[in-house]
């Protein structure tokens, strides 16, 4: 089975500016007649069932906006049906721009973020778009079934001259309590004789 792959590098910014400009003019220019040509570049680069919809529907109100104006009679639009077929083709190439531009920035900021995690060392399981891993359940740790781990002899080691140090720590060495309090007590009464001869000076 094959994974998801490396993560393509997305194009260049100064590239992808271009073709978004270059799109948004012809279908401007063409005043809406070639709008579904911006919309089959994004479902092509998307892929997503939404934007093969959308271009099929902009598609569909174009080619009825077309019919619409060649029903007119003469030259210039004077039936209701001439300016529905106006307002068609140009007034679905505002949202149609405006979807376009939205979405196909969107598509390769996405991709851009999901090449930058690829190459700073994430794995592309954790990049943006797949699914993130779950937390093992402490539940299911406590009741799930348990495998031996299997047990391994001891590896004998070679004896050495050198003494094994001890890893236990040492105590510090502690000061005998006895000899600290008689201390006290005798340093107490010097201060209580001192104290007497004092008063009786007195």
């Amino acid at each position: 089975m094959q994974g998801h792959g490396q993560a393509q590098p997305p194009p260049s910014t100064g590239l992808l500016v271009f073709l978004r400009v270059l799109f948004v003019v012809i279908s401007v220019c063409s005043f809406g007649l070639l709008g579904w040509v911006m919309l089959l570049r994004l479902a092509l680069v998307t892929r997503k069932s939404l934007d093969w919809g959308l271009l099929v529907a902009l598609f569909a109100a174009e080619a009825l906006g077309l019919v619409l104006l060649g029903t007119e009679p003469g030259e210039e639009i004077h039936t209701p049906g001439g300016w529905t077929g106006l307002a068609l083709l140009l007034g679905s190439l505002v949202p149609a721009i405006s979807y376009y531009l939205a979405a196909e920035i969107r598509h390769f900021h996405a991709l851009a973020y999901a090449h930058r995690t690829y190459a700073g060392g994430q794995s592309p399981a954790h990049a943006y778009g797949y699914p993130q891993p779950q937390p093992p359940s402490p539940y299911a740790a406590a009741t799930g079934p348990h495998t031996p781990v299997p047990q391994t002899a001891p590896i004998p080691r070679p004896p050495s001259s050198a003494p094994i140090p001890s890893s236990a720590p040492t105590p510090p060495p502690q000061r005998p309590a006895p000899a600290r309090i008689d201390q006290v007590r005798a340093e107490l009464d010097e201060l209580s004789d001192y104290l007497r001869k004092h008063e009786d000076g007195r």
